[in-house]
């Protein structure tokens, strides 16, 4: 592995770790902040999920806040109407994945191949076109990276997370976590779906949410497009 993919690599593995090095961040075309470089951005990762995306969008919508869902092409031909859903709240979809799995575990057929049926899968069930990526993991490589540049998506980790996904994580420090930190120009990190966690775990991360908006709020921060 070369210097920079080690950084690269890093990055994935350790949030926020990516935006200490932007001159080597920005030639792999990684980013982990929002646009305008204000507020924060929620994003969920691993749905649809049958009862976790819903009970999600039902405290967002009571919050008058959007956020960004990374979905799973498995997850989204199993849950059809739900991609459909998210839009329709005015919330926004990235590409996950297909099938969760490490991409650096796989050939570059079987990551082209992934990415693939993923983009058709959540492009015609959400009916709107993909501009954001996010592996699985947090952890790409050259072939992932190389068809998110070549299609102009933005490839997007992320800055805080909520370890939402443990066994042992709980409501408190889901919310303790997941707001720890955040600054202008954060993208916070959750799940609305237990498929590749632990279970139940969505369940929290609905308990937690509405703290967590109301913890931001308190602090002035408003929620912001990626």
């Amino acid at each position: 592995m070369g210097a920079l993919a080690g950084v690269a690599l890093a990055g994935y593995l350790l949030p926020g770790l990516a935006g200490a090095w932007p001159a080597l961040r920005r030639p792999l075309g990684i980013e982990d902040r929002t646009a305008s470089g204000r507020g924060y951005a929620l994003t969920f990762d691993d749905g649809p999920h049958a009862q976790g995306t819903p009970a999600v969008l039902d405290t967002l919508a009571r919050f008058e806040v959007h956020a960004t869902f990374f979905l799973v092409g498995e997850q989204v031909r199993r849950n059809p109407g739900l991609a459909g859903e998210i839009v329709a709240a005015g919330h926004a979809i990235g590409l996950h994945c297909d099938r969760h799995r490490n991409l650096l575990r796989l050939a570059p057929w079987q990551v082209s191949e992934d990415i693939a049926r993923a983009e058709d899968a959540i492009a015609n069930a959400a009916g709107v076109p993909i501009t954001l990526y996010r592996p699985p993991y947090g952890v790409a490589n050259a072939s992932a990276l190389r068809i998110a540049r070549s299609r102009g998506w933005r490839t997007l980790l992320w800055t805080q997370w909520g370890r939402d996904w443990e066994a042992k994580a709980t409501q408190s420090s889901i919310g303790a976590l997941v707001t720890k930190g955040v600054s202008e120009g954060s993208v916070l990190l959750l799940h609305d779906a237990d498929d590749y966690s632990a279970p139940g775990s969505w369940r929290r991360t609905a308990a937690a949410l509405p703290g967590v908006l109301e913890t931001l709020a308190l602090r002035g921060l408003e929620p912001e497009p990626l």
